[in-house]
């Protein structure tokens, strides 16, 4: 086997190439337009095919160097949290409430699944939280942390292994159903975005660029963004110091929330980057660049060798996301376009990861129209309140 490892500045191009590959892709066949499929999610797939195709017939495996996307990370979600007016996140108390119940219990559920998976196809008992939200609600980084514990708990040798390869095959399902659950309830109730809006991360498919984006503006917002950045990480810091442990963009998120809503009224003759198109365009470039990274990265050979079993089980919790996301998050966030667009936010949540949700409905927004609202209580109940629930579900499972 040949290692094949891509320097972290060689990762990012490449990242930026496979882009434009899957804008290509996604401009000659309509049906992922139709669909709502991210253009960095054709990409990424497609990379990863041939990363897994150079891997099982030149053996060679090709490994990619991802500190930049860490970062690109911080920057999409603070960029979201200098976009939330006190408005919104008044208004947002409910919907949020409501939303945080109903992954809840999403949460019961996909354990509940998983539990009946492994009995039903005979599997280890240990493999009940690695194919229920430990790879799935939790993603990659909660499947790291737990799988030794689960393998000692229960003896499973191949813990890690099976946590992955759940986790990966759940983020490409994650990326795929989220755009076209958004466009049968869309097409369904006939339902439409704001007109004269602009999303809040990048703008209107075919729209125009607007002509305010010129170094200053982009320059102000990239200032403002990497203070808020620098804030949030000394708070993540001094947090830590006291055993509060949350994911850093999350303390990000909060700060720039806080920032956005104090400056301005405190200082109005500051130009403050708020809801600008120069921000807009730092928070899309870096979603884009940040999830390609994290697609063509995947290893999907790590998938082989698993059996059918997991595809069995992964194949049920996907059927039970889809009628969840319709039957139960559309209805319960009100019907309206806005619910559309959590609905498809929600296949991240449920079998993905937090900014596969967010990629899944800026899809939705440039296509359709801004929902400011959805952009805002989303991360905050995937990327902060429900890890602390899977966290109380995970020790139960595991106990």
């Amino acid at each position: 086997m040949t290692l094949l490892t891509a320097s972290g500045l060689m990762s990012v191009t490449l990242a930026i190439v496979i882009f434009f590959i899957g804008a290509g892709v996604n401009r000659v066949a309509p049906p992922l337009q139709r669909w709502n499929i991210p253009k960095a999610v054709t990409g990424g797939l497609l990379a990863a095919l041939v990363t897994f195709a150079l891997y099982e017939l030149a053996g060679v495996e090709v490994v990619f160097t991802l500190g930049a996307r860490d970062v690109l990370l911080l920057y999409f979600f603070t960029g979201i949290g200098l976009n939330a007016r006190l408005s919104d996140l008044i208004s947002g108390g409910r919907p949020l409430l409501i939303l945080l119940g109903v992954t809840l219990v999403y949460l019961i559920l996909q354990n509940a699944i998983a539990a009946g998976a492994v009995r039903a196809l005979g599997l280890p008992e240990g493999a009940t939280a690695l194919i229920g939200s430990v790879s799935l609600i939790g993603g990659h980084g909660t499947t790291i942390a737990w799988a030794p514990i689960i393998r000692e708990r229960f003896g499973l040798e191949n813990a890690l292994e099976i946590g992955i390869a759940s986790a990966t095959l759940g983020l490409v399902i994650a990326s795929l159903i989220g755009g076209p659950v958004a466009s049968v309830l869309i097409k369904r109730f006939a339902l439409s975005g704001p007109k004269g809006e602009a999303p809040v991360v990048g703008f209107a498919e075919g729209g125009r660029r607007e002509p305010d984006i010129d170094h200053v503006s982009f320059l102000r917002a990239l200032l403002v963004l990497n203070v808020a950045i620098l804030i949030g990480s000394l708070g993540h810091d001094a947090l830590e110091q006291f055993g509060v442990r949350m994911p850093r963009f999350v303390v990000c998120l909060i700060v720039a929330i806080v920032l956005t809503n104090v400056v301005p009224a405190l200082l109005p003759r500051v130009e403050w980057p708020s809801r600008t198109p120069a921000l807009a365009l730092i928070s899309d470039v870096s979603l884009n660049v940040f999830l390609v990274m994290s697609l063509m990265s995947m290893q999907l050979w790590t998938l082989g060798g698993l059996g059918p079993a997991l595809a069995v089980a992964l194949a049920a919790q996907t059927v039970v996301a889809v009628l969840y996301m319709l039957f139960v998050v559309f209805p319960a966030m009100g019907k309206t376009y806005e619910a559309a667009v959590i609905a498809a936010g929600f296949g991240g949540i449920s079998l993905g990861a937090t900014p596969t949700a967010i990629a899944n409905m800026t899809a939705v927004a440039s296509a359709h129209g801004d929902a400011p609202r959805a952009f805002i209580i989303l991360p905050l109940v995937s990327a902060f309140f429900i890890d602390i629930a899977n966290a109380g579900a995970i020790g139960f499972l595991t106990r």
